[in-house]
């Protein structure tokens, strides 16, 4: 049984400039409780691993977050899914701490409390901090375009040493996870997506590669 480690804003959740600060501004990616009941079905261990910079900056307080994480593990429940820990980082940047990504300190306690291996693993995220999160811990990691996934992909991509997959969103890559082809060569998504670095006109706006992936995406399966 393999470990997937998720992201939450953006993956799980909707993305908020300002923070999600209560339960009423959390709101479920389409799709995303259903693909955790069928990982979860599949007999994957489902763990939460996010950034909350927020309760550093005085948006939102631990109490919140502990109870927001609840409400998501509830709501994820009623769809078969079982989220058995949420890590998170309360510190901001300038703090220097061990578990905020692209640190991989959150990832690592859980492979000590929880006992994951972390080689039969993989970190589903949306922004680059994730990912060089899950290499720097040595587990398989997946950029989706959800959330903040595109402008991170577009902006920050070279800041990554190392391999990752791309996805649509947590959707599309659980169906892929479940037939086991997520470490198959390149799809053309992910083809589509570095393609498109090369070319500076499609850089000049987000919007273009939105319409790109979009356009990719309607002619086969991809990630």
């Amino acid at each position: 049984m393999s470990t997937i480690f998720l992201d939450r804003d953006g993956v799980i959740n909707e993305n908020r400039a300002d923070y999600v600060k209560n339960w009423h501004e959390f709101h479920f990616l389409k799709g995303s409780r259903e693909a955790i009941g069928k990982l979860t079905h599949a007999g994957h261990r489902i763990i939460v691993c996010t950034n909350q910079a927020g309760v550093a900056r005085g948006h939102v307080s631990i109490e919140t977050v502990e109870e927001i994480h609840r409400r998501m593990i509830a709501g994820v429940a009623e769809f078969g899914g079982v989220i058995e820990k949420v890590y998170y980082c309360p510190h901001g940047k300038d703090e220097n701490c061990a578990c905020r990504k692209p640190r991989p300190g959150m990832l690592l306690q859980a492979h000590d409390e929880l006992g994951i291996d972390l080689s039969d693993a993989l970190f589903i995220g949306d922004s680059m901090t994730d990912i060089r999160a899950g290499i720097a811990a040595g587990v398989d990691s997946m950029l989706v375009l959800t959330g903040l996934g595109i402008e991170q992909f577009r902006e920050h991509f070279n800041e990554v040493e190392g391999t990752f997959r791309i996805s649509r969103s947590l959707k599309h890559a659980t169906e892929y996870i479940l037939q086991e082809l997520h470490k198959d060569s390149q799809r053309m998504l992910e083809s589509s997506c570095f393609s498109l670095l090369e070319v500076s006109n499609y850089l000049d706006s987000l919007p273009s590669l939105h319409e790109q992936v979009a356009t990719s995406t309607k002619a086969v399966k991809v990630w």
